[in-house]
């Protein structure tokens, strides 16, 4: 299915050193903000309190998170649990205050102006515990792209390859720097989108590369450059690209608008990845592998001489 079709190539390969050369500083950028900011991570990692409170009627999210920030506890996450009336609150760390101390605070100021709410549980994460999520989402991380790089090495030719996993770990490293910039919240949530971006990236590296397979192989082809396949390749794609990620990133961006901030974190991290994808999908990983010499002698491989018996 095709959007529309665009009769003459487009020249990405003519900018492949600008386009590298600003994934390049974005990525530096990126790995500077993660080491001198660092990640501001959520309750589920750094360890506090969690209480769960009961409405009488449906809770309204926004005076139930302006009644607990106005207590100054630190950045507290409120949102809904299951139903309307039932509201999840996670607290940091306070020192010297105890869990019991911190959800009585929060429970008179829950109960001010005669509203009916109940405390239904309280339970507090200590540090090893967050320092356990942290470690199993590291492997988790860690084992997503072990994963992706056996893949792409079995899939394609080194260059390929090569060029696909650098530019997927660009995404990654890019979303991470951006959390970090604006000290936006790292939680549980946002490292399943940052997973997810991870397989999304590489869906949309494979089908460019395996276009620029394809025309490598076609002998109507023999005449142009590996740079002019390469465009043509990627220019054959885009009806589809604007396909897939527009509809995909129409749906993230209606989660990040209207789903709240339970989900503000997940959303933010797949708006971000599914942008630079397609920018490290097109304008990375393919200069990068025009940069190590893909040929087509690299596709094709050379027909086997057969052997004349000796008589």
């Amino acid at each position: 299915m095709e959007l529309f079709r665009i009769k003459r190539d487009i020249p990405f390969m003519s900018y492949g050193k600008l386009t590298t050369t600003i994934s390049l500083v974005t990525f530096i950028l990126a790995v500077f903000f993660l080491f001198s900011k660092g990640l501001n991570l959520s309750v589920e990692f750094t360890g506090g309190t969690v209480m769960e409170v009961q409405y009488a009627q449906s809770a309204n999210l926004a005076d139930v998170r302006g009644r607990v920030d106005r207590l100054k506890l630190g950045e507290a996450q409120v949102q809904s649990l299951g139903t309307s009336r039932d509201v999840l609150i996670r607290l940091p760390v306070k020192k010297d205050v105890s869990a019991a101390q911190l959800s009585n605070q929060v429970l008179t100021a829950l109960k001010a102006g005669n509203t009916q709410v109940d405390l239904r549980k309280v339970e507090f994460v200590g540090p090893s515990v967050g320092a356990e999520l942290v470690e199993n989402g590291l492997i988790a991380l860690t084992v997503v792209c072990l994963g992706i790089i056996a893949y792409l090495a079995l899939r394609f030719e080194w260059r390929f390859a090569v060029s696909a996993i650098i530019a997927n770990m660009h995404d990654v490293v890019i979303i991470l720097g951006c959390f970090a910039l604006f000290q936006w919240e790292f939680s549980l949530t946002v490292l399943a989108g940052v997973l997810a971006v991870l397989g999304y990236s590489v869906n949309e590296s494979v089908v460019v590369f395996d276009r620029i397979r394809e025309n490598f192989r076609k002998p109507g082809m023999k005449h142009m450059t590996t740079a002019q396949v390469i465009d043509h390749a990627i220019t054959s794609t885009i009806s589809r690209t604007m396909i897939t990620h527009g509809s995909t990133e129409a749906m993230v961006l209606s989660m990040l608008l209207f789903g709240g901030a339970a989900l503000h974190g997940f959303a933010m991290a797949l708006t971000i990845g599914i942008v630079f994808g397609i920018y490290s999908s097109v304008l990375v990983a393919s200069p990068l592998a025009l940069a190590l010499g893909i040929k087509r002698e690299h596709m094709i491989k050379p027909p086997k001489q057969k052997q004349e018996a000796v008589v």
